[in-house]
């Protein structure tokens, strides 16, 4: 059995552990209301879709990362994405159509004005969720340990994304529930 000390060495990181049930109710969302029993309704309105609709392909995370990290000027973002110009230029051009990055003009000394891209406010509300999909990827896919850390500027310590209530309570999935919003269809297609 491993103690507290050796899972934090081998995953390289300083964070709590998370809190873990592994029974099989756990693991899900309970529903609530008009959304129980589950297959008396659809998702077809869903929010995640909708989301991965805009940022759900493997490129435009890694853009959406390389703005996050500072990178401003196409030619770096096609480089350090390690995509083909044309790619870049594509989904560029989508997330600007999208919101998320803005294009503005910059002209270095003796050359032509040229544009590069910044973060909206849409575009860095992304940044918790970039955060969660890497410490995923550092506790399932970086045996070795984490490749970068992300701290704190001010107090140095490790920064994480995590799922609070309104309360402060940290629940686990089975102690959530799911139920229908403001934003529902009803049946006929209206919205609620």
């Amino acid at each position: 059995m491993e103690t507290e000390s050796e899972t934090s060495e081998t995953r390289g990181d300083t964070g709590p552990e998370p809190r873990v049930d592994t029974g099989a109710e756990s693991q899900t969302v309970r529903m609530a209301g008009r959304l129980d029993p589950r297959g008396s309704w659809t998702a077809d309105a869903c929010s995640i879709g909708r989301a991965l609709d805009v940022v759900g392909n493997r490129s435009a995370l890694l853009l959406l990362r390389e703005a996050f990290y500072g990178t401003t000027r196409f030619d770096d973002f096609a480089t350090r994405v390690g995509i083909s110009e044309p790619s870049a230029a594509a989904r560029l051009r989508q997330l600007v159509a999208e919101g998320l990055l803005e294009r503005e003009p910059y002209q270095e000394a003796g050359q032509r004005t040229r544009m590069q891209y910044r973060l909206t406010e849409k575009g860095s509300d992304l940044f918790p969720a970039l955060v969660a999909l890497m410490q995923w990827g550092d506790r399932w896919l970086s045996p070795a340990g984490s490749p970068v850390t992300l701290s704190h500027q001010d107090c140095g310590q490790p920064v994480h994304a995590e799922l609070r209530c309104g309360a402060g309570h940290q629940p686990l999935v089975g102690e959530l529930e799911l139920s229908v919003g403001p934003g529902a269809r009803r049946k006929g297609g209206a919205t609620s």
